[in-house]
């Protein structure tokens, strides 16, 4: 793929390559299998962005499982609306279930900060926390990260799920926003 693309006037660089984020996956996928093989767990896709993920972790998944898919959004254009709102709701009984959440990025926490409690409001056994990416010098809010696959800079990225106004999502490898020298 190219090593910087156009998208809604704004120029983005190559930042996590393809074949880094399938090796990456992998590792995550088997750390995931150590802990759940043999418990018929149920993984929760976050929508839309975290698609990607989700299907790539769970095609390496050679065990009992399920998964099903939320949608939440907290973010218009490269910011966060400040507000969570559940757009395709949880439908699965979750009483009893170990849960694990496949998300795309965490910044702030502040989505998955007050989604976690209601999946355990609902009787989850447990709810752990897989995320592609990880800003930690966005967060804002207290979220235990059990899987991580990459750390990255507060910059905004797009690619493998991520968006910028819904384009970029399909891109193979990850790209951050190219801003100039003389503009930073």
């Amino acid at each position: 793929m190219a090593d910087r693309i156009l998208i809604n006037e704004k120029y983005f660089k190559k930042y996590i390559s393809e074949e880094d984020i399938q090796a990456r996956v992998l590792e995550m996928a088997a750390d995931i299998t150590k802990d759940y093989e043999g418990k018929n767990p149920l993984f929760l896709g976050i929508l839309t962005g975290g698609f990607l993920f989700a299907a790539d972790v769970f095609r390496q998944l050679e065990f009992e499982c399920e998964i099903t898919f939320v949608q939440l959004s907290s973010y218009k254009g490269m910011a966060s609306s400040g507000k969570v709102t559940q757009i395709i709701g949880l439908d699965f009984d979750i009483q009893g279930r170990d849960v694990v959440i496949l998300e795309d990025i965490i910044d702030t926490g502040k989505t998955l900060h007050r989604f976690i409690p209601d999946l355990l409001g609902k009787g989850a056994n447990s709810v752990k926390l897989a995320s592609f990416l990880f800003k930690p010098d966005a967060l804002k809010h207290d979220v235990t990260i059990d899987y991580i696959g990459f750390s990255v800079p507060n910059k905004f990225l797009v690619g493998y799920g991520l968006d910028f106004d819904q384009r970029g999502r399909n891109y193979r490898d990850i790209y951050q926003l190219d801003i100039p020298d003389d503009e930073s």
